[in-house]
């Protein structure tokens, strides 16, 4: 966030103004009319805002990447509820602070008044106490709970929580949204809207922002502030030249979150250990939960390197296991072999690109039925009407290995899964080669 702010409004004559939040935060919106994306949950008759417009809404999570609209979403709802409206961040607060909150909700019961909704940034962040501490709260109804999370919350947070709130997913913006975000700001926000703004290219506003509303605006003001004329024409040229310095340090409140690993998981797929290593580091500096870093590690040691390198997936796993017993900073060292390891490591993306193939399949083809032969027969009926009848069972066969049909009718012969390029699956190559030789012939 942007803690000062300079306006400019005559060429001649400047007026610092530090007191004024930032663009993003100016240009909140405070009704779902006014809130840009996410129209599969807030549009017309969409779920969520349907439930919002009902009174009864559940305890919910958001799940999406920074600059969605989480927090905006959050305040909205509060607001159209006219609930007061708690707010808490997982990076700083604890369990005092939780309980806190649940004293003023227990007072603001006992004097009928509406009870809150408590907002909670980057819940991912609570540990399983903090998380514990919610509960009862949330099961007696003293609070409704808004969870914003970049995380999956199946892995982040504990199961009796999240069995107690309702999930929603919100998207990447449109490009189209953040062009609308830009004309708003330019148009209403009672600085902008008084000097003589042109965007005549976009392409790197949109760059930089990554897609995160927040930092789109945020860039926005940067560049206009920078710019010591009433009328200012903006361009990629414009942008890069005032902006791009900027964006070079790690920024531990998140916004530059999805850019480092970005670059740090394209680094280990591109076999480059060194920059690996070195993105690493700059998330260690940044204060990034070791935890995620471990799990991406594990995502990646199967889409990149799979059946190449097996031995990648178990070290993946043995490390997320290890950076969970033993924190910081001694982690950094187990990841920093992981990392290394696995950037060292051959890669294929064959099974990644087989289960895409195989999902695509089912899309396409549908509910295929599953051949008779293939049907388990636990009862004297199943077995009498054929399910089960002429399995072949492969261990009962030279080589463990029976010529029949595994796949429905209609996609006998689909070949999903190709061996990548490398020694170890070309070994795997050879054996699918020699067993299915009419699927395997090059």
């Amino acid at each position: 966030m942007i803690a000062e702010t300079y306006f400019y409004n005559l060429p001649e004559k400047s007026i610092a103004m530090a007191t004024i939040p930032p663009l993003a935060e100016r240009m909140r919106p405070t009704t779902l009319d006014d809130y840009v994306g996410q129209q599969h949950l807030v549009g017309s008759d969409a779920i969520l805002r349907r439930a919002i417009e009902s009174g009864n809404l559940p305890s919910l999570l958001l799940w999406g990447p920074p600059g969605v609209g989480k927090t905006t979403l959050a305040f909205i709802i509060a607001n159209q509820l006219d609930r007061p409206f708690f707010s808490l961040s997982a990076i700083n607060s604890g369990v005092k602070d939780i309980r806190e909150v649940i004293d003023k909700a227990s007072k603001l019961k006992a004097e009928n008044e509406n009870l809150p909704i408590l907002f909670i940034d980057e819940i991912h962040r609570f540990s399983k106490s903090q998380q514990d501490s919610l509960l009862g709260a949330v099961e007696r109804g003293l609070v409704t709970l808004i969870g914003a999370t970049t995380e999956n919350p199946s892995f982040e947070v504990i199961s009796a929580l999240l069995s107690r709130s309702q999930v929603y997913i919100l998207k990447n913006l449109e490009e189209g949204d953040l062009h609308s975000l830009l004309s708003k700001a330019l148009k209403e926000d009672q600085y902008l809207s008084k000097r003589k703004v042109q965007i005549k290219e976009y392409e790197a506003l949109l760059r930089l922002s990554g897609g995160d509303a927040r930092k789109l605006l945020n860039v926005l003001e940067l560049v206009v502030n920078a710019v010591n004329k009433t009328d200012v024409i903006i361009t990629n040229e414009v942008v890069l030249k005032n902006v791009q310095q900027n964006m070079a340090l790690y920024d531990k409140a998140g916004e530059q979150h999805y850019d480092i690993i970005s670059a740090f998981i394209k680094s280990i797929r591109g076999s480059d250990p060194n920059a690996a290593v070195y993105w690493l580091a700059r998330m260690i500096a940044g204060g990034e939960d070791p935890s995620f870093i471990a799990r991406r590690l594990l995502i990646l040691a199967s889409e990149d390197i799979g059946n190449a390198n097996p031995n990648a997936l178990l070290l993946a796993n043995n490390c997320f296991q290890a950076v969970n017993v033993i924190g910081w900073p001694e982690s950094r060292i187990i990841l920093s072999q992981t990392v290394t390891y696995l950037a060292s490591s051959p890669k294929s993306n064959a099974s990644y690109e087989a289960i895409n193939k195989a999902q695509e399949l089912v899309d396409r083809t549908g509910d295929q039925s599953v051949p008779l032969h293939l049907r388990n027969a636990p009862t004297k009926l199943m077995k009498n009407i054929g399910y089960g009848k002429e399995y072949q069972y492969s261990h009962g066969y030279e080589g463990n290995f029976s010529d029949q049909e595994f796949f429905p009718d209609k996609l006998s012969g689909t070949v999903l899964y190709d061996p990548g390029k490398n020694s170890a699956e070309e070994k795997l190559r050879e054996r699918l080669r020699s067993l299915w030789k009419n699927r395997y012939k090059y």
